[in-house]
């Protein structure tokens, strides 16, 4: 069968939906937000596809496999099995990276593992093998008298009682072994529990070393490798136990390898982990920066803020212990103090007591111990009488990194007396935050692994280093590193290594190439997963199905050209395309123009939202979308209609927000200015550092300028001028919800504002109704049959759960006594089912709730229900509802609101909205800073800073900045190309721009 064919599709706001599509075919479907596009690609062909070939497995895998529920759909002959590359976040855990998505980790690790060069950690030579004569004058070397015992390694960290080993070692007649760092008699009963993982190790000698021993030694020695399998442990009474290996020991420093295995290249487990850091690469410390705040202020005054608040008894306490020990005059401002006494308030007086007992006695002396616990808290506690200035002071930095560092059951009474109000000034656990930064850590420089795996080096560089490469020179790298070429020196593959790492490096150069093929040669394997914007998420999942190269497969994709430059957009449509080669079908959710122009087929939905749009309208070829008369998208495709240019631009000079020397990630000594009340856009290709210029610097730092935030700072010299703005507002991609209890009136916060109408009314107020009886998330006035879903879910087993509406309430959420409070009629139930339009004129009389009702009404949003489940909006929907609750808040005309990608997800009709919206927000005075690829989008700003001019490491700077015709005639930047082309298309003036260009004058 050679057509995918859909009858009768009512998922969503579908209605009734019946469609034939080629299949072995690139299909886009495109039209408004809203309009039913994802309800029929993913909720209904997909979601049946993924059912079917469920389905066609046994009951028992079916357990373990998601289950999609049978969407609302007659009938879809000609399916195949599907995949959804969906849009959404890869990972939020900090250890997840992009070689770990990929999995190209994996093959890595186990590269270095099988063929790597391991060298010394400390001296840096190669390391060589260790013959048993070496091991055994290795050991002699230690002092005479000196106990101790040679250990064979059995096994490490494997779960189970280890019966069969114990057994086997008594059958061979040991008598020790050590389990878990206990020695325990083989003669014993040992039980162990198998539900952890042991290390075992049998004892094969104990010696006590002294003249003649060499024989013994060798043959324990001997014995001790044959059982290890090349490998034992020395174990010195009172010292840590050390490896020696017949494979990887430095024989000038005396340092022996682990075992080289995959697992220790590996910064998620306790074996390559970095120990400082966990396999971070940062850790997070006390900021001595944020510790102190007005340096103008004095310690009497608070200038210390880790000390209490202004007046509390314990900022008392601490400022008279200050002047005790430290001799410092409270009421002299903190910049004037010297740098001595603000360091040891800082630090602690420890240096200076070293230098004073230093000066008292003579340099052969060793200095002095450092002070008991019990001198400490002695120091600590005031005295009376004369002063002594060689007491110890514990700085306020040490003194919060061990409350950091305590147990869930500290407190902040430390930095306090027992008197209950001293504590009230305290610092506590939870307000620790306020002083911490996460910081690069100081072992292993933010490689995340334990020195022993970053030893071992293969082509001169080791695994961090790999992974720092832009993946394009990493494939580069890894080729030659196949071909045996003459630079890479003493550290080339041999022959018969290369048999080994061929397969390895052919698989990592094979993935490396799809990932370069979809746009992403600029991204390194170690660049963390959280930092990945949707697209670049998208497109990595799409690489990886293209390197699988499956036949006969339905894949639906959601909108993978997000985040991606125009001069990049050739690439990823290559990419479906080759998909579509293949012989799979390939369904795609796009608003793009050039991505529509190269599908076989389009399906245009409409014509509008929500309950006005989930018909088809249009379909057929780009040419007959564009001739058909009926399409929204036609004319935009065609050209005969575009997005509307300003006419007149405002022009800067009421100030501006300079970001000055920034280096944050591939930044490069940049210097941004953003002018203060204008309408400005972030551009350049993928990766070019837009987002580490506004999301990583600009927006921490005025948070942290205006509300005192404690997120991490990009590096940079400073951010000037945020003196012209009084508040920060961002609104970035994160899904609104993930759960159906939330809905566009619980964020937005009119749900907020109906509870207390409702519990406002004479009726609620007579019973004693609270606003929180008119919530569906807590007892009291939800129906407790349904907990306030409205759904009962019936599990299946190996079937989908079944969702029924709840027979008590009928799908209400509310219990009876609760619905029987009416405003106008309508149940605090019936206010949830109302379209914003409706909601508009019912609550049209209460300013509060018809504020942000008109502000979702402004976005477009006029046709969702309130109480409509997060889990249901579409991409461009909620990103429209935070908008919404931004422009409900009142606007101070000094607000720097910061948009990342606003136009995803939205049609070209939609985003006519949008900018109306926003332009509005300029007209105030508002400052706005968005980071967008849409050309037709940049081109309407007043200002334009491009970066580039390409990705990663040949980004981060800044090659054009102006009006967007200042851009397009530079000429030095790929933005500069396309955007001249969008502003050559759109250069007659659009009523629209009229309009807007008579409110600005």
């Amino acid at each position: 069968m050679d057509r995918l064919v859909v009858v009768g599709a009512r998922q969503h706001n579908l209605k009734n939906v019946s469609l034939s599509l080629p299949r072995g075919k690139l299909v886009v479907f495109t039209g408004p937000s809203g309009s039913g596009k994802s309800s029929l690609a993913f909720d209904t062909i997909y979601a049946e596809g993924q059912r079917r070939y469920v389905e066609s497995l046994s009951a028992y895998a079916r357990q373990f496999l998601e289950q999609l529920a049978k969407p609302d759909v007659q009938r879809i002959d000609g399916l195949s099995p599907a995949i959804a590359i969906e849009q959404r976040p890869l990972a939020k855990s900090p250890r997840s990276t992009v070689g770990t998505v990929t999995e190209i980790a994996d093959y890595l690790r186990l590269l270095f593992a099988r063929v790597g060069v391991p060298h010394c950690p400390n001296c840096g030579k190669r390391i060589e093998a260790q013959t048993v004569q070496q091991i055994v004058d290795h050991v002699l070397s230690l002092a005479d008298g000196t106990r101790l015992s040679i250990l064979a390694p059995i096994c490490r960290a494997r779960r189970g009682e280890l019966k069969l080993e114990l057994e086997r070692l008594r059958r061979e007649g040991f008598v020790r072994v050590r389990i878990d760092d206990s020695v325990v008699d083989l003669g014993d009963e040992i039980q162990l529990d198998g539900r952890k993982a042991h290390d075992l190790d049998v004892v094969v000698d104990r010696i006590v070393l002294k003249d003649g021993l060499k024989g013994r030694l060798t043959d324990s020695v001997e014995l001790a490798l044959k059982l290890g399998e090349g490998r034992l442990l020395v174990a010195v009474e009172g010292q840590e136990p050390f490896w020696l290996s017949e494979r990887f020991a430095c024989i000038d420093c005396g340092i022996s390898l682990p075992p080289i295995e995959p697992r220790i290249f590996s910064f998620n487990g306790p074996h390559g982990a970095c120990p400082a850091c966990d396999g971070l690469g940062a850790r997070v410390v006390v900021d001595p920066e944020r510790v102190i705040g007005d340096p103008k202020r004095t310690l009497r005054e608070g200038v210390v803020l880790a000390w209490g608040r202004r007046g509390s008894v314990a900022l008392a306490t601490e400022v008279a212990r200050a002047v005790e020990v430290l001799s410092v005059d409270p009421d002299q401002p903190w910049s004037k103090l010297k740098e001595a006494q603000r360091k040891a308030i800082l630090f602690g007086n420890s240096e200076m007591l070293a230098a004073s007992a230093s000066a008292s006695t003579s340099a052969s002396q060793p200095p002095p111990p450092p002070p008991s616990e019990r001198e400490r808290e002695r120091a600590a506690k005031p005295k009376r009488g004369k002063k002594k200035s060689s007491a110890h002071y514990e700085g306020i930095v040490p003194r919060l990194t061990a409350t950091m560092q305590a147990t869930d059951g500290a407190s902040g009474d430390e930095f306090g007396d027992d008197d209950p109000d001293a504590s009230e000034g305290a610092i506590g656990e939870d307000e620790l935050g306020r002083f911490l930064a996460t910081r690069t850590c100081d072992a292993c420089h933010g490689r995340r692994l334990r020195p022993e795996a970053l030893a071992v080096k293969l082509g001169g560089k080791d695994i961090s280093e790999l992974g720092t490469m832009p993946l394009r020179h990493l494939g580069t790298f890894l080729e030659r590193l196949s071909a045996l070429e003459p630079e890479m020196g003493g550290d080339a593959l041999a022959a018969r290594e290369r048999a080994i790492a061929d397969p390895l490096i052919n698989a990592v150069t094979a993935r490396l190439g799809f990932l370069v093929d979809v746009g992403l040669d600029y991204l390194s394997l170690d660049r963390s997963a959280q930092t990945l914007s949707s697209g670049e998420g998208q497109r990595i999942r799409l690489a990886t199905q293209i390197g699988a190269a499956l036949v006969g497969v339905m894949y639906v994709l959601d909108e993978p050209s997000v985040g991606l430059h125009a001069r990049d957009n050739a690439r990823l449509i290559d990419a479906q395309a080759r998909l579509r080669d293949l012989g799979n079908t390939v369904l795609v959710v796009e608003h793009d123009r050039e991505a529509i122009l190269a599908a076989d087929h389009v399906v245009d939905m409409g014509p509008g939202a929500g309950v006005h749009g989930g018909t088809v309208i249009s379909q057929g070829t780009p040419a007959e979308v564009m001739a058909d008369p009926k399409s929204l998208t036609g004319p935009y495709l065609s050209g005969a209609r575009s997005l509307p240019i300003l006419r007149n631009r405002q022009k800067p000079g009421k100030g501006e927000v300079r970001v000055v020397g920034a280096r944050a990630h591939n930044l490069r000594n940049v210097t941004a200015e953003i002018p203060i009340g204008l309408f400005t856009c972030i551009t350049g290709v993928s990766g070019s550092g837009k987002s580490s210029l506004i999301v990583d610097t600009l927006l921490p730092a005025a948070r942290s300028k205006l509300y005192l935030a404690t997120a991490p700072v990009g590096e940079c010299d400073g951010v000037e001028g945020l003196e012209h703005i009084d508040k920060v507002i961002s609104i970035d991609q994160a899904p609104l919800g993930r759960t159906p209890r939330s809905n566009p009136a619980t964020y937005t916060g009119v749900f907020a504002q109906l509870r207390d109408l409702y519990a406002g009314l004479p009726d609620a107020r007579a019973r004693g109704y609270k606003p929180g009886r008119f919530s569906f998330n807590v007892k009291g006035g939800r129906c407790e049959a349904c907990q306030g879903d409205g759904l009962l879910r019936v599990e299946m087993h190996f079937l989908p759960d079944i969702f029924v509406t709840c027979d008590t309430c009928g799908g209400k959420r509310y219990n009876r006594e609760t619905l029987e409070i009416h405003y106008r009629g309508l149940s605090i139930a019936d206010a949830l089912e109302l379209t914003v339009e409706q909601a508009s004129q019912t609550f049209d009389a209460i300013p509060r709730v018809s504020e942000r009702l008109e502000a979702l009404r402004k976005v477009g949003l006029g046709y969702l229900t309130l109480g409509q489940s997060a889990t249901t909006l579409s991409g461009g929907e909620a990103q429209r509802v935070k908008l919404a609750r931004e422009l409900a808040r009142k606007a101070t005309g000094r607000t720097l609101y910061v948009l990342d990608e606003p136009t995803t997800g939205l049609h070209f009709s939609d985003i006519e909205v949008l900018l109306t919206a926003l332009l509005d927000l300029r007209d105030q005075g508002n400052t706005i800073v968005i980071i967008e690829h849409n050309l037709d989008v940049v081109a309407c700003a007043d200002w334009v800073v491009d970066l580039g001019p390409e990705g990663g490491e040949g980004g981060g700077q800044i090659v054009a900045v102006g009006t967007p015709e200042q851009v397009a005639k530079s000429g030095i930047a790929h933005t500069s190309h396309y955007l001249r082309e969008v502003l050559e298309r759109a250069s007659a003036p659009t009523a629209f721009g009229a309009a807007r260009a008579e409110s600005a004058e």
